[in-house]
């Protein structure tokens, strides 16, 4: 009998497999993803790697945190990452460079800067000219975040090295514990780290930097231009498929989704977090850029003086559309 038992389970076996052509289920394919920074505010990067949406067009992600734009692209360039994930203006500099074959974007996470403002003292109706003659720790000069909040800045009147004073001594993944120890008036730092500040009493979130620097491509996923199409393409499905669920579900639900990626943030303070970001919106609900969100990034970057104002970015040659477009469909 369980000869017989064996026979037919065999059977079934292979006549299963000749209804899906013979083929064994393939393994999936490993991508390093380099991202400027682990946190909250890539949510739906979080959510497509928890909820599986990778695994569906059979990817497997290993995330590799390099603190900081440049050493994203330096990893992407080296090869030491399949797909970078930093801002856009990562490229351009590449770009600008000369270099026939430098990287390009695929897709958007988020569409704003997604730093918070960090005081020490509690101010009920914020308003930057208030910083006149304070100290900040911006993050790294050229990055990202230095640049937005510079050109928030700028937007209300105020001069760095003359209305207030920027230390830019500091890494961006140092920053929060050099504001801790005392170094500077006023921090920018991201989430959960203005949150924990705020639950230990020693700062306070003031104003979104994002919301005041208006809509950019912050958070941006490039690869070099010779990267197999089709693995771009399943990748970008996969992220789409997260900013849908994070554009559908309520903070609590995200915050679920996400926390396996945070084991050490009470999920609490991620649904809090969340739902910080989703009041300011900062996440986009499609990974298709628009152009005048890159314009605005170009304006941002020049204003810093990181790259001449002369300089030309063509929108199309540096940014590819053609995957983000498919994956909403």
């Amino acid at each position: 009998m369980k000869k017989l038992i064996c026979i037919v389970m065999a059977l079934a076996l292979a006549l299963s497999m000749a209804a899906c052509g013979g083929k064994e289920p393939q393994p999936a394919k490993k991508l390093v993803l380099s991202e400027v920074t682990h946190s909250i505010f890539y949510a739906a990067q979080y959510v497509a790697i928890n909820e599986g949406y990778f695994a569906e067009e059979g990817l497997e992600i290993e995330l590799v945190n390099a603190g900081g734009a440049d050493k994203v692209m330096t990893s992407v360039l080296t090869g030491a990452a399949d797909i970078g994930f930093a801002g856009a203006e990562a490229c351009v500099y590449v770009y600008l460079q000369g270099k026939e074959d430098y990287p390009k974007v695929f897709g958007q996470l988020t569409k704003c800067d997604g730093s918070f403002l960090v005081g020490r003292e509690k101010v009920q109706n914020f308003d930057w000219q208030s910083l006149k003659g304070s100290t900040i720790l911006p993050g790294r000069k050229g990055g990202m975040p230095y640049m937005t909040l510079l050109y928030a800045l700028n937007k209300n009147g105020l001069e760095v090295g003359k209305d207030v004073f920027f230390n830019d001594t500091i890494q961006f993944n140092a920053m929060t514990g050099a504001f801790l120890s005392g170094e500077g008036d006023y921090v920018t730092v991201f989430e959960p780290s203005a949150t924990d500040i705020e639950m230990q009493e020693k700062g306070y979130i003031l104003a979104s930097v994002g919301e005041a620097g208006g809509e950019v491509p912050y958070t941006t996923y490039f690869a070099q231009q010779n990267f197999d199409k089709e693995t771009l393409q399943k990748f970008i499905n996969a992220i789409a498929k997260g900013q849908k669920f994070v554009a559908e579900k309520s903070a609590a639900e995200i915050a679920a989704a996400i926390q396996p990626s945070f084991p050490e943030t009470d999920l609490a303070v991620i649904e809090k977090v969340v739902q910080n970001y989703k009041d300011i919106g900062a996440f986009s609900h499609t990974p298709v850029m628009n152009k005048e969100a890159f314009d605005r990034i170009i304006d941002i970057v020049k204003n810093a003086g990181e790259i001449e104002q002369e300089a030309q970015v063509p929108f199309e040659a540096l940014i590819d559309n053609t995957y983000a477009e498919k994956a909403v469909l």
